[in-house]
């Protein structure tokens, strides 16, 4: 049996918990995994005055594999995001996210099988920001003005929005070698060219350039991002693999998670060429923080997406099976996936964890 070496980051709110639950799953597949536990997040800050401690990225560059629970990322004010300071420095610069219709979960669409591939280092998620009514911001304006012979009102906040040759022909090529590797027909690059020439233009510059090596083997198209979001909820049949810069694969993720039942049930993983770490796509949900309520079916799905990037096809299988079938049978779910939220048989997130690793045992 081959024994792995993993890092686990627990998270906060509802992490520690969903974390616990996806640990306990993989175990009952008889992986053997020696979990290395690290803080990050809120949990961390008190302990090691930073929410991302060196260790935490000195652990997943070493494991070179990572599970991660969600992390709370305040909305305009307090630190960055721990999630995307962790995919910038570890290069982890594909966002793999899998949309996938289960039976038993509530939504107006059937039998989705989507994939989002999102550029996750560049665009206007770099972290280039100039706050309004600072000096670098007063310099800044006086150049973009001179530079671009148009006018910007000066009370503005100002982000940068790179897109380089390198990052965009890097992300397509994961979007089609994926294809390939999963028997998937074909890719579709997203983005907004007709307005944005000269960033999203070289987005699709390089996309199709890199389309051509794969000529024959998976089809290639593109779609303007906004005409796209209304393509996915008309007719998202009609498409497969999704390639993306940054922020329009953060929206349209979060879209095909709608029309799978919700971000519950949507797994995520962060590739680079040396290290990759798998997390639930959901937020960390601190109001319901030790109340073994959440549902786990996201981080145990991206433990599914992490025990294939090990070559554990068949215990992936196994587990995503198991899933799949507390989920259809509807008796050992959260209140989230009840008919009836107010349901009063539904389970816990340890309950839930339970009945799928009793699916794992009986399936052996």
């Amino acid at each position: 049996m081959t024994k792995y070496r993993a890092t686990l980051i627990p998270g906060d709110g509802t992490g520690p918990e969903l974390a616990e639950a996806a640990k306990r799953c993989v175990a009952a597949l008889g992986v053997d995994i020696t979990w290395d536990v690290v803080e990050a997040g809120t949990a961390a800050i008190e302990k090691y005055n930073t929410p991302l401690p060196e260790n935490v990225i000195e652990s997943v560059a070493k494991n070179k594999i990572a599970l991660k629970g969600p992390i709370t990322t305040p909305v305009g004010t307090g630190f960055r995001s721990v999630n995307v300071e962790l995919r910038k420095r570890l290069d982890l610069y594909a966002c793999l996210r899998p949309c996938k219709s289960y039976k038993g979960v509530r939504s107006k669409y059937k039998d989705i099988d989507l994939v989002i591939v999102r550029e996750n280092t560049e665009d206007l998620y770099a972290g280039i920001e100039f706050q309004k009514g600072t000096k670098d911001v007063k310099v800044l304006l006086e150049l973009l003005e001179a530079l671009s012979k148009k006018k910007i009102r000066p009370d503005s906040a100002i982000s940068i929005k790179p897109i380089s040759v390198e990052g965009s022909r890097r992300i397509v090529k994961f979007a089609f070698d994926y294809a390939v590797k999963n028997n998937r027909k074909k890719v579709t690059a997203v983005h907004k060219a007709n307005i944005m020439k000269f960033t999203d233009g070289l987005f699709l510059e390089v996309a199709r350039e890199v389309a051509k090596a794969y000529e024959g083997r998976v089809a290639f198209e593109d779609r303007i991002v906004d005409n796209m979001c209304m393509q996915l909820v008309q007719k998202p049949e009609d498409y497969d693999v999704l390639v993306l810069p940054n922020l329009y694969g953060d929206i349209l993720s979060d879209l095909c998670a709608g029309l799978i039942g919700g971000l519950g049930v949507a797994p995520g993983g962060n590739i680079g060429d040396n290290a990759a770490l798998f997390e639930p796509t959901h937020g960390s949900a601190p109001k319901y923080a030790g109340l073994n309520k959440v549902n786990p079916v996201a981080i145990i799905l991206s433990c599914v997406m992490m025990l294939r990037y090990m070559g554990e096809d068949k215990n992936a299988d196994r587990l995503e099976a198991a899933v799949a079938k507390v989920i259809a049978e509807g008796k050992s779910v959260t209140y989230d996936l009840k008919e009836d939220r107010k349901d009063p048989s539904a389970v816990g997130t340890s309950q839930m964890a339970d009945a799928i690793i009793e699916k794992i045992k009986a399936g052996k």
